[in-house]
């Protein structure tokens, strides 16, 4: 990749459905491999984060979240751009202790023992370690099962997987230290294996916006902002609406996450889980009035994500969309993936206080229906455009017009 960013001949043969990840590859990286799919690699524009410019790579199916998160950046650019920050970067791994018949001194003793059970996991991933990584933190936690006398002690290992989101190596680590750690508690090692609510891994991001910027030929700035504010308290306080505000979240994150070839999956159920972290499901974002009447967005999420390690050196295109994003660490990574779900829920919820969220949507989806049709792809423009102008966009549409052609 040249320093502009513009991508290579090699690289963009890697985004080719020929030249990235061959059946060979794939067959390799998953059991009963029978071939490869495909999904639109786009790119996200317009993204500034902490001073510095980002083309984000995105991998989706759906039409308008590109759009979406680029335009939602367009307007934060225009008022300086995203703050951002990742702040630790420890994995959580648990070993479930069982039948344990002293808990009290069970707990005393495995805290005193933390030192030699850090050295156990650390022995038993020197790599990590050698990287700069490793085991760092030993906490004990009790557990309580309702309707049960039952408690269960959980030893929580926290480890710095450096740029790997490092779940095989939290896992090898819980399983060392497991014999130690019965002995120690005098109970039963159960499950051992990481936790992917990781939140000793949090990425933040905030923006302010003034008024003037979120203007619409319809609606003046101040009440656009406004209605954005009363919009983000309704996913606030509404279970029903706060899981469609944080589908619209992940939208965006997903698809930066399937690009780089992280497990958005693990991502998904942390960032649910964190919404849940009061006691019951709320919205991932806020939006409030800020300093000088700006409009002001904030974002938190646990975000283990990678840049190296797993399946992302095997991939082609998934190295090549780190190369077109240019991120130097993990942490930059996560900060770019939340700055992208705020830009996400900003367009959004402009779009929904404003016009109505189907008028741009389904203009962005006309193009899919013409294909879904049978348009040729050189025709589906035209086809879309013809939607749109008489105010119907879907397949008996489509197909009308386009049979008109024949």
């Amino acid at each position: 990749m040249h320093a502009s960013g513009a991508l290579q001949v090699e690289e963009l043969d890697a985004l080719d459905p020929g030249g990235g990840l061959t059946p060979e590859i794939a067959d390799k990286m998953v059991e009963n491999a029978i071939g490869v799919t495909a999904l639109p690699f786009g790119i996200a524009t317009n993204f500034t984060v902490n001073g510095k410019d980002y083309l984000v790579p995105m991998v989706v199916e759906e039409s308008s979240v590109i759009a979406a998160a680029s335009n939602g950046a367009r307007i934060v650019r225009a008022a300086g751009g995203f703050l951002a920050q990742a702040q630790g970067r420890l994995m959580i791994g648990q070993v479930q202790i069982v039948e344990c018949p002293d808990l009290a001194a069970a707990e005393r003793a495995l805290l005193q023992a933390s030192e030699r059970l850090l050295e156990e996991a650390n022995d038993a991933q020197p790599g990590m370690l050698a990287r700069g990584g490793g085991a760092r933190e030993i906490s004990v936690r009790r557990v309580a099962y309702s309707g049960t006398d039952r408690t269960d002690l959980v030893l929580h290992l926290y480890v710095d997987t450096r740029d790997a989101m490092g779940a095989n190596t939290v896992n090898a680590m819980t399983e060392a230290i497991a014999p130690s750690v019965e002995r120690i508690a005098g109970g039963r090692a159960l499950l051992r294996i990481l936790s992917n609510y990781t939140d000793r891994c949090l990425a933040r991001a905030a923006c302010d916006i003034p008024p003037g910027l979120l203007a619409t030929n319809a609606l003046s700035g101040a009440s656009v902002r406004d209605r954005i504010v009363a919009a983000g308290r309704f996913a606030e306080a509404d279970v029903y609406r706060a899981v469609t505000h944080n589908k619209g979240v992940m939208n965006g994150i997903d698809a930066v996450l399937l690009a780089t070839g992280n497990d958005w999956r693990a991502i998904e159920a942390a960032a649910h889980a964190h919404a849940c972290r009061a006691g019951r499901y709320t919205a991932l974002t806020r939006w409030a009035v800020g300093a000088h009447g700006h409009l002001h967005g904030e974002i938190e999420l646990p975000m283990p994500v990678g840049t190296v390690g797993g399946s992302i050196g095997v991939n082609p295109a998934v190295r090549t969309a780190l190369g077109l994003l240019r991120v130097e660490t993990a942490g930059e990574l996560a900060q770019v993936c939340v700055a992208v779900g705020l830009a996400q829920n900003l367009a959004a919820l402009r779009a929904l206080v404003s016009e109505g969220i189907q008028r741009g949507h389904m203009a962005l989806h006309a193009r899919s229906v013409a294909l879904a049709a049978g348009a040729a792809p050189e025709l589906a423009d035209t086809l879309a455009a013809e939607m749109a102008a008489q105010g119907e966009i879907g397949l008996r549409a489509a197909r009308h017009l386009l049979a008109r052609r024949v």
